[in-house]
C-alpha cells in the first residue's frame, strides 16, 4: 500500500511542477523582446546570446540581468572583479576580456583588478594543498574556532 501511495504523491507532484513550468515559459518574453531587452542594456545583441537555445535565452538572459545589471547587495564595480577573478580560474578568456572593460568604465584600477585576481590564485593555491593532502576539515575548523 505505501508503495502505491508514494507512486501517486510522485505523479501528482510532477503533473503540479509540470504545470507551474508550463504557466512560467508563457509569462516569458518572447524571443523578439528578449533580444531588444539585451540590446537595450549592451547596445548589441552579442553572438553568443543568439546562439543559446532559443527556449531558454528569456531565462538566462534574466538571471544575467537580474545579477549583472540590476541593483543589488554589491556594488557592480565588485562584481566585475569577482567575475575577473572566477574567470581567470576557470580560464575564460571572453568573460576576463569583458569583466575587465566593466570594472575600468566602473572605476576599478590596474591595482585593483590584479588584486582581485591574485586572491583568486591564491584561494585556488590553498585549495590545492587543503584537498590534496586531505587535510580532516573538522580538525581545520576547530583550528580557526569554528563550529
Amino acid at each position: 500500500m505505501k508503495l502505491f501511495q508514494t507512486r501517486a504523491v510522485l505523479t501528482a507532484a510532477s503533473i503540479v511542477a509540470f504545470g507551474a513550468s508550463i504557466a512560467a515559459a508563457q509569462d516569458r518574453p518572447s524571443l523578439e523582446e528578449t533580444y531588444k531587452d539585451i540590446e537595450a542594456v549592451y547596445g548589441v545583441t552579442p553572438e553568443y546570446m543568439k546562439v543559446y537555445p532559443k527556449q531558454g535565452i528569456a531565462a538566462a538572459w534574466e538571471l544575467t540581468k537580474s545579477l549583472e545589471v540590476e541593483k543589488g547587495a554589491l556594488d557592480p564595480k565588485i562584481k566585475s572583479l569577482i567575475n575577473i577573478a572566477v574567470a581567470a580560474q576557470i580560464p575564460c578568456r571572453y568573460c576576463i576580456w569583458l569583466d575587465t572593460r566593466f570594472a575600468r568604465e566602473l572605476g576599478a584600477t590596474d591595482e585593483e583588478i590584479a588584486e582581485a585576481v591574485a586572491q583568486a590564485g591564491l584561494t585556488r593555491h590553498w585549495s590545492a594543498i587543503l584537498n590534496g593532502m586531505q587535510i580532516d576539515f573538522e580538525t581545520f575548523k576547530a583550528e580557526f574556532g569554528g563550529d
